[in-house]
């Protein structure tokens, strides 16, 4: 037998979730015009009172309008931060949490280990700082000597055409000046850096005033850690394989710890959307809970401008012209904004409740008191099973996982900072398939010189290949090459410019089907040796491992997407509350320009041209 529910029930329970609301009027003119139907003209008291009944104003419910709202909510601050391969740590409330979730190691040096000295700029400014800390505490007459010796023992040597470590410093002339004006004449302040915090003694050699140098060296040390805000190597949250951020915070809250994992944040503007509920492996070691708020407030009706009157005979605003918003059928969002703006608005109310920035905060309880003094106790929107499908809520945190357990409620308002100022890009770097050569290629848009200045890939690598084929041809033993005798010549491969890095498909370990993408090396056109790439977002692995290894890197298919993708590198610099600036070094993901192409080409016949006969 079939039970029969009326439609009231039916809502009740939300079997059926569904919007039964009948909003359209239409106007039925006896003539072909619709200027008359439209003036709404007054006829006489009994069709002003039809009119009204039509429109529903005579219909009255069992309600009241709120007069106050009282509500007790539990703010809980994250203290505790935790990287994918670090061990969890306490998140100090002195910095923006983009800064902990971000930062990264400005690259000093690059080879196996640290054979190729690069950020002369900020080995500069390491040693000018240590200069001047001279200058000001020791006497004048000392602080010459002071400044040689150690000129003479963290020195900036000139770069030498026979290493190739050399060639890029070689190659720019901008560079290779600037090497020639600082060689002899200012300390590797870096050196010194790396020394002090081996456990290094800042006055080792000296006679005169090693207390004094000593709490220099210990200065030193503070002002650069506090210049650039770095992580240990072990707290990096950047995934190279994944190509974004990936962190875990956690609060204590009512009932236990909750732990927050941002598993793909692409780096930015850190939002509440950015985080999950993740219910396995608790960090520990948080701070409790800070003291609950109850609050009495009184509720204010939601107003906007162009908002449409609950009365027939009001004017209304004309700036808002709804009729201009032209939504496609299957544009939901906007579907679901007009049906709001339209019909639904008069019905809410907003009430305050002031947070502060960087809590999660769960609402205990909220009552509504209306007009007629009754009280309703009024739950979450979103209250309910996390997989139930048709549960629906905002500004609300996902739990990952499929298990059946209870949907979080609770509003995060991370500690981060509304405004960031980005720097210009150091490093550039766009990844785009090219179906013609089935390959994903790392194209170095921009990349770093070793005095730390942005310069576009494409002249920097022209300048290592025009730099490198001069040697290559000033050199007796390779300069003499056979003659042609056919008039054709066969090519193996053609080549693409040196700042295209390719990435061939390899399978997954174990897996006959799923394929990541390695990095792999083109010939120099020079002499076939494997062009290395130059920005330290591609040089994942070659500066980690040592020389008798072959490093690898890889990059999961999924990440290359058709539009491309795009990685950068840059400083930012922000305030926190307290007025502290704030300084570190990140990377960034965004979309790319699409799909590409290198012109790469394999066994291609050519002509030869051929000397004159004699």
């Amino acid at each position: 037998m079939t039970e029969t529910r009326s439609f009231a029930e039916e809502l009740a329970t939300r079997a059926i979730p569904a919007v039964g609301v009948w909003n359209r009027l239409e106007g039925r003119p006896r003539t072909v015009g619709f200027d008359r139907a439209l003036r709404a003209e007054v006829r006489d008291p009994l069709w002003m009172l039809t009119r009204q009944w039509q429109l529903g104003e005579f219909r009255g419910a069992n309600a009241g309008s709120p007069v106050t709202v009282t509500y007790a909510v539990s703010p809980s601050r994250p203290t505790r931060f935790k990287a994918p391969q670090g061990q969890p740590q306490d998140l100090l409330p002195d910095r923006p949490l983009e800064t902990v979730a971000e930062r990264r190691r400005p690259p000093l040096a690059y080879g196996t280990p640290g054979s190729e000295k690069v950020a002369f700029d900020l080995r500069l400014a390491i040693g000018r700082q240590w200069l001047k800390l001279l200058d000001g505490y020791l006497p004048l007459g000392q602080v010459l000597g002071f400044k040689k010796f150690y000129i003479e023992r963290y020195p900036i040597a000139l770069p030498d055409p026979a290493r190739a470590d050399d060639v890029a410093k070689l190659a720019h002339p901008e560079v290779w000046a600037t090497m020639q004006a600082i060689s002899g004449r200012r300390m590797d302040g870096y050196l010194f850096y790396q020394y002090l915090k081996a456990g290094g003694d800042a006055a080792e050699g000296l006679l005169l005033f090693r207390e004094t140098v000593r709490k220099l060296g210990k200065r030193l040390v503070t002002w650069y850690e506090k210049l650039i805000d770095q992580p240990s190597p072990s707290d990096a949250t950047w995934d190279p394989g994944r190509l974004e951020h990936r962190f875990s915070a956690a609060a204590s809250v009512p009932g236990g710890e909750k732990k927050l994992t941002a598993p793909e944040y692409p780096g930015g503007t850190l939002e509440w959307h950015a985080f999950s509920v993740d219910p396995l492996n608790p960090l520990g070691g948080t701070k409790p809970p800070e003291p609950t708020l109850t609050r009495t407030v009184f509720p204010a009706p939601v107003r906007y401008s162009g908002m449409p009157l609950p009365r027939w005979w009001a004017q209304e605003d004309g700036k808002t012209n709804f009729a201009a918003v032209r939504p496609d059928s299957t544009d939901l969002a906007r579907l679901i904004f007009l049906e709001f703006a339209l019909v639904f608005s008069n019905d809410w109310y907003q009430v305050p409740c002031d947070l502060p920035v960087g809590t999660l905060s769960r609402i205990q309880g909220l009552v509504v008191t209306d007009v007629f003094g009754e009280k309703q106790w009024i739950t979450p929107a979103g209250d309910g099973r996390d997989e139930d499908w048709k549960r629906w809520s905002m500004f609300t945190l996902d739990t990952i996982g499929v298990e059946d357990i209870r949907a979080d409620t609770d509003l995060l308002l991370p500690p981060s900072v509304p405004k960031v100022a980005e720097g210009s890009a150091l490093e550039e770097v766009l990844l785009i398939r090219d179906e013609n050569a089935n390959l994903v290629w790392g194209i170095e848009q921009t990349v770093t010189t070793p005095i730390g200045e942005p310069r576009r890939g494409s002249e920097a690598a022209a300048e290592v290949t025009t730099f490198r084929q001069r040697l290559h041809d000033a050199n007796p033993a390779t300069a003499a090459e056979d003659p042609p005798r056919a008039p054709i010549s066969y090519f193996a491969m053609n080549s693409v410019p040196g700042h295209w890095i390719p990435f061939i498909p390899v399978h997954e370990p174990g897996d006959n089907r799923e394929i990541r993408l390695q990095r792999a090396a083109m010939p120099s056109v020079v002499d076939a040796t494997p062009v290395k790439p130059r920005t330290s977002l591609l040089r994942v692995g070659l500066d980690e491992r040592a020389a008798t290894e072959k490093p690898q890197y890889f990059v999961h298919e999924e990440e290359v997407t058709r539009a491309g993708t795009r990685v950068t590198l840059a400083y930012n610099r922000t305030r926190w509350h307290d007025g502290r600036a704030v300084v570190w070094l990140s990377a960034r993901r965004g979309v790319g320009r699409g799909e590409g192409s290198s012109g790469l080409a394999f066994d291609l016949v050519v002509d030869t041209p051929l000397p004159p006969a004699p």
